[in-house]
């Protein structure tokens, strides 16, 4: 698996609010993105499991394929997603840590589309983003970020080098 970049960091401070670009952005071990929504406790969906509602990933391809397939001017931002990448697979990152700078991180399930999304942007996107939608990953080791870093995958030694969880306190992804 090759490594990546982080293009695009985004944020809302509350459930359904705009979403704002900033450049660089503090990632917080159990949390997620400082600021965000759902580092916050407010999220719309955040009473599902805290792993799967810290962060949410999207690759820039995936986000311009869902504009054509649907027909509509998509942003990334528009996607609803913190973490914009290119050059990794990140579906393949489901069930395995990988690193956005200095930060580790843990895929925890693919993130399909939703109707809240769809009443947000007045879009029809749950078809066109169903494989698309990027990945929910939870926050291990916070570190600051900023558009430009390097998305690498590691190995489950590298990162229990690093201070991850191992053995039967490693977590558990959901497929879905």
């Amino acid at each position: 698996m090759t490594d990546g970049v982080l293009l695009e960091i985004w944020l809302a401070g509350a459930a359904a609010a705009p979403m704002r670009r900033a450049p660089v952005g503090r990632l917080v071990a159990g949390a997620g993105l400082d600021g965000d929504r759902y580092a916050l406790g407010g999220g719309t969906w955040a009473r599902y499991p805290d792993l799967e509602k810290q962060l949410t990933l999207i690759d820039r391809d995936d986000v311009a394929a869902v504009a054509a397939d649907a027909g509509v001017d998509l942003s990334e931002g528009g996607t609803r997603r913190n973490l914009v990448t290119a050059g990794v697979d990140l579906p393949a990152l489901v069930g395995r840590w990988f690193t956005v700078g200095d930060a580790l991180l843990f895929g925890m399930k693919r993130c399909p589309p939703c109707a809240h999304l769809e009443r947000l942007t007045g879009a029809r996107l749950v078809a066109a983003m169903l494989d698309r939608g990027g990945i929910n990953a939870a926050v291990f080791a916070g570190a600051d970020v900023a558009e430009g870093a390097a998305v690498r995958p590691l190995s489950d030694d590298e990162a229990v080098r690093r201070g991850a969880p191992g053995g039967a306190d490693r977590p558990v992804p959901r497929r879905v």
